[in-house]
């Protein structure tokens, strides 16, 4: 509304005035805070698949975590956007299993709301055999059961997986399989588990673990910001003991921080 406003008003493009005005990552905040969410993340997307190297880290954390309809919006906002089909850039640009399993998510079918509890033992068995067998046909039956089947359907499945092997169901994956199809497989159950503590934990880790990684942090930022930020906030400080707003006043400065710390907030003991 404030882009058509400033269009209105002054006859242009307020994206276009704020790449040619800011600079750096200040620039990419404000003007991914200028996209709806499906744009944004066909956005994300985009530059993710075709940029000088394919960022699979991008891929795992939106299609791992989005719903059929949001799929289904990113999916449309991507043809508008970039007038390529999302699966068929995911095809061309991805390898292997990993890309099977992109491919699976970003058809947007998974059974939303539906659950069995009869076949959630015979689904967690299939888990099982292909944590054992780790053949091609076993990694395909992994990635159905976990891209298709509903949240509520899965949770009961990765506890009868829990009664059968003894073993949870992210220990198994991470024994068993490896690379970015490994990291994919995780994601999806992380993000039925909790999704907000999915977020927290990536957010954590690209603070911590890689020297502030600037993408990921503004991603899930922008990205999150009108969902789910303030569940992510609270598992944060929860699981580390610090405050999100904390840590970002730790790592960011300038302006940039400031962008940061305003889509995050914060309570009164934060600042």
């Amino acid at each position: 509304m404030i882009a058509e406003a400033y269009r209105d008003m002054y006859g242009r493009d307020l994206i276009t005035d704020l790449k040619e005005n800011l600079s750096h990552h200040f620039k990419e905040v404000m003007v991914g805070l200028m996209y709806p969410p499906a744009s944004y993340d066909a956005h994300e997307l985009w530059h993710a698949l075709k940029g000088v190297d394919t960022e699979e880290k991008c891929l795992i954390d939106i299609l791992a975590s989005r719903s059929n309809m949001e799929i289904f919006q990113m999916k449309e906002a991507y043809l508008m956007q970039y007038n390529n089909d999302l699966q068929q850039d995911i095809d061309s640009e991805t390898s292997g299993h990993f890309r099977d399993t992109l491919m699976n998510l970003a058809q947007g079918t998974r059974l939303e709301g539906y659950a069995d509890p009869c076949t959630a033992t015979q689904d967690a068995m299939i888990l099982w055999e292909a944590c054992q067998q780790k053949t091609g046909e076993h990694k395909n039956m992994l990635q159905m059961i976990l891209c298709n089947k509903s949240y509520q359907q899965l949770w009961m499945v990765f506890q009868e997986f829990q009664n059968i092997s003894g073993q949870d169901i992210v220990d198994a994956i991470n024994d068993c399989y490896d690379g970015y199809f490994q990291e994919l497989l995780v994601a999806i159950v992380l993000c039925v588990r909790d999704k907000p503590s999915y977020f927290a934990y990536r957010l954590y880790n690209a603070i911590h673990d890689f020297g502030f990684h600037n993408k990921t942090v503004i991603r899930i930022l922008i990205a999150r910001s009108e969902i789910d930020l303030m569940n992510i906030r609270q598992r944060y400080k929860e699981r580390y003991g610090k405050s999100l707003f904390h840590d970002i006043k730790h790592f960011a400065s300038g302006h940039y921080e400031s962008a940061l710390l305003a889509i995050c907030a914060g309570d009164a003991e934060d600042y």
